[in-house]
């Protein structure tokens, strides 16, 4: 595999961030530019941070001189005392590596499933002369092949009958197939001395008689074999197969043997039916979708086999701390098929990841087809794919949307960030009410103020407001705009107006200290003192006080309280723009027959009747404009001229709408 080393280990108590950096930064001289795995520990000496790279010396530089984007980053540097790494020959051996040790640390920086149950399997014990077939949650054991995982466990047992309807095949909590398991253990000859009497499953037909003696090793190696290719979804094969054994029988005038191979494809059958079919073509792939917010997402992995959906899988994460989308997709898929054996030819996802090649290489070892098969990554754009994930991604959403409210996720979050947000700001109490503004223009005109209030921590759109500002400006001037609007919302006179609410224990304005200086101005002026403001940077997503003059107050990244924040700044900007298109569409729609020159109020009417309306009027060609004679050639010409130029315009502002 190759070599590990470890630097730092004893921890140091007096280093300053610094003298620490500077230490590591020494440190990292001697790492070896080749591929590998790198672990980053805290003060105590715990993995708090696992990843592989194709160079370890380049990639470590990054985390310690900042060079990575990853909002997680400055707090895990703030955390790293010492490093470990495990230098490897190639990319995919890195890959793995850094599969197990994820499993082994679960360092806290790495995106994981939110909770840390075991999933249910389907597994076949192999490493017994006579395997049998169970439903189980335990931790994989060599011998034995599981299938899985399952995120409903209802559908994992109902799996298990169905396949032993099909298929008989001993179960593991049957008495009698433990009795037979152990004896053969001791004694190999122990299968010669077998009792005539069957065990209830044999009777119903949901067992072959191993017990009785009434299978040998070989035909029951050979129904092994048939499940398995079952719960891999290897279906029509089956069919086909069952199909010919039946036909035989019947040939052979064996009708009983006939008549049980017919129950067993009525089964398959009836369970196809209830099955989802996706496509015409025999598509064989995991289709993965993602549905994610700040601090939490969800995956949906449909199953498809011969062209059905047979399992569909859901999973919670949690993020850790702003894992960005190529890292939380990675983790998923090195933990995921880790722990199944049911590999796809074909992997669809929205974005392939990073490593994609090296991934495919790992999945396609695991696969092992005797054909040479391999498995492939595709992200589709149309067609049966891309429904598909459509579909995975719309049941990804409901799935968290289900956690959450199965949780109260949301209620204990926002309780978090309004303490969190009381701490950081030095508020006197949390703050219940939350108020919020924006200014959008464009070069000055149509310039635009939105209003929205949390209450509780979640938006309260009774209470939203927006204003078209009046302050006559010649470009865009968002500190003017900001003054205004912030003297009509908090004169004395709004603030008695019982449509507005009560005050606001929080004000955040977002543009930063330009906005929080225009605030402090206005607030003076109006002789408002029990108000607590704050401006949010839009770049570093910072937030500035008037009672800090040090710097900015910044919210740990990943934080409920940060993603409250970016929230509430968000939805005042959203509003501020809609309303902003809004005016900008009126405004050109209204003028833009009264900017053309020679067209006076009777001509303007005359057009709009002879085209219906203005829509038919602004789709009409300069031949059609003409040909109506309403106006002369000239002013008929001007008229084409504005409107194909509000045309562009107006198609601009649909795309940004879109």
């Amino acid at each position: 595999m190759g070599s590990s080393f470890e630097y730092g280990v004893a921890p140091i108590e007096e280093e300053s961030l610094e003298e620490r950096l500077s230490r590591i930064k020494h440190e990292l001289e001697s790492v070896p530019a080749s591929p590998g795995v790198y672990l980053w520990k805290d003060r105590n000496g715990e993995v708090i941070y696992v990843g592989k790279a194709k160079q370890l010396r380049a990639r470590m530089r990054q985390y310690v001189n900042y060079q990575d984007e990853r909002a997680k980053i400055p707090l895990l540097v703030d955390k790293i005392a010492s490093f470990d790494y495990i230098v490897t020959e190639n990319e995919h051996e890195s890959l793995v590596l850094e599969k197990n040790l994820i499993n082994e640390y679960s360092p806290f920086f790495n995106a994981d499933f939110k909770d840390d149950k075991s999933y249910p399997y389907i597994a076949i014990t192999k490493g017994d002369v006579f395997p049998a077939i169970k439903y189980t949650r335990e931790k994989h054991q060599s011998a034995t092949r599981y299938f899985g995982p399952y995120t409903d466990a209802r559908a994992a047992r109902q799996t298990v009958d169905i396949a032993r309807r099909i298929v008989p095949l001993c179960s593991a909590q049957c008495a009698e197939w433990r009795r037979l398991t152990r004896r053969l253990e001791k004694d190999p000859l122990a299968l010669l001395a077998t009792e005539p009497r069957p065990c209830f499953d044999a009777h119903v037909g949901l067992g072959p008689g191993a017990c009785a003696g009434a299978i040998t090793p070989k035909d029951y190696a050979r129904n092994v074999e048939r499940i398995e290719r079952f719960l891999a979804g290897s279906q029509r094969e089956f069919i086909d197969e069952l199909t010919g054994e039946m036909q035989d029988a019947a040939d052979e005038l064996d009708f009983e043997r006939a008549g049980r191979i017919k129950e067993r494809l009525e089964a398959l059958r009836a369970m196809a039916v209830h099955q989802h079919a996706t496509t015409s073509e025999s598509l064989s792939a995991d289709v993965i979708g993602f549905y994610r917010e700040e601090t939490i997402a969800a995956v949906e992995v449909l199953m498809v086999r011969e062209g059905r959906i047979i399992n569909a899988n859901e999973f919670v994460l949690n993020r850790g701390t702003d894992v960005g989308d190529d890292e939380l997709s990675h983790n998923f898929l090195l933990r995921y098929y880790d722990a199944t054996t049911a590999i796809p030819r074909e992997v669809v996802m929205a974005a392939l990841p990073e490593d994609a090649q090296v991934m495919e290489g790992w999945l396609s070892e695991k696969l092992g087809s005797a054909h040479g098969a391999k498995v492939r990554f595709s992200s589709p754009k149309k067609g049966d794919r891309a429904e598909l994930l459509a579909m995975a991604e719309t049941n990804a959403r409901h799935t968290l949307l289900r956690y959450k409210v199965r949780t109260g996720y949301d209620d204990k979050r926002v309780n978090d960030a309004l303490l969190q947000l009381e701490s950081a700001l030095a508020l006197d109490a949390p703050p219940m009410r939350i108020e919020c503004f924006d200014i959008s223009t464009i070069h000055g005109s149509y310039t635009v103020a939105s209003m929205v209030v949390f209450t509780s921590g979640k938006s309260d759109k009774n209470q939203y407001r927006r204003f078209r500002i009046k302050t006559p400006l010649d470009e865009a001037n968002d500190f003017l705009s900001m003054r205004e609007v912030l003297l009509r919302r908090y004169s004395p006179e709004r603030m008695a107006d019982e449509r507005f609410g009560k005050k606001p224990d929080l004000l955040i304005l977002d543009g930063g200290k330009p906005q929080l200086t225009a605030a402090i101005g206005v607030f003076d002026e109006l002789g408002i003192d029990d108000i607590a403001l704050c401006g949010l940077a839009k770049r570093d997503e910072e937030l500035f006080v008037p009672w800090q003059e040090s710097g900015p107050i910044v919210l740990p990244a990943g934080s409920a309280s940060l993603y409250l924040v970016k929230q509430v700044r968000d939805e005042a900007h959203r509003f501020a723009i809609t309303y902003h298109r809004k005016l900008r569409g009126k405004g050109m729609t209204a003028s833009v027959l009264d900017s053309v020159a020679g067209l006076g109020p009777v001509r303007k009417k005359a057009l709009l009747r002879h085209f219906k309306s203005f829509k038919r009027l602004k789709e009409a060609n300069l031949d059609e404009i003409l040909e109506a004679k309403v106006v002369p050639a000239e002013v008929g010409k001007e008229v084409y001229r504005v409107l194909r130029q509000y045309n562009e315009e107006k198609g601009e502002i649909d795309k940004e709408n879109a």
